[in-house]
């Protein structure tokens, strides 16, 4: 049964991984916006975004978590690929590759108690914690529209993520009027 779920998911987490990946890109996150536009700043994005997506995966029965692994695999493959693409010869990718694995899941365990307390001042602290170059109006802003795209995904069924179009994580505007 899961060789059958393997095989029809592939194509559902590949588009869920593009689309995670754009809504981590998003320009409004950038620059004003409180996130610096540095491979640094796309890497915390990625990973916070990415981290939603789990954070509901978990929430759903079987086979979400299966899911959620492939989101995992397909991140990890996309980043070796930036690494190769970057230059990075065959011998020092799995080192890179390591050190992004744990820097990774350091920030979602850090992440993951301070979204569960749905704090906007406390996620743009621990956001600081690691881009100390990041506006710090603007990662409140970040913050607030993380949370915002928590909320929206909570009411999401796992077929809703899987078919595409249906599935976005929606990224306010990040303006103080319209973020809340």
């Amino acid at each position: 049964m899961f060789g059958l779920w393997r095989r029809r998911s592939g194509d559902a987490i590949g588009e869920m991984h593009t689309r995670l990946v754009a809504a981590s890109r998003d320009p409004a996150l950038y620059g004003l916006g409180g996130l610096p536009d540095t491979v640094e700043g796309r890497f915390e994005s990625l990973t916070l975004h990415t981290l939603l997506v789990l954070r509901r995966l978990r929430q759903l029965p079987d086979p979400a978590g299966d899911a959620a692994q492939e989101l995992i695999d397909a991140v990890f493959a996309h980043l070796e690929i930036a690494l190769r693409e970057t230059g990075v010869g065959d011998f020092g990718v799995p080192k890179r590759m390591k050190k992004l694995a744990r820097a990774f899941y350091d920030r979602t365990s850090r992440y993951d108690p301070v979204l569960d307390r749905a704090d906007p001042e406390a996620l743009a602290g621990e956001i600081a914690t690691r881009l100390p170059d990041a506006e710090p109006d603007g990662l409140r802003h970040v913050s607030r529209a993380l949370l915002a795209s928590e909320r929206v995904l909570a009411g999401v069924e796992f077929g809703a993520i899987l078919a595409g179009p249906v599935f976005a994580l929606p990224v306010p505007e990040l303006a103080p009027e319209t973020v809340r």
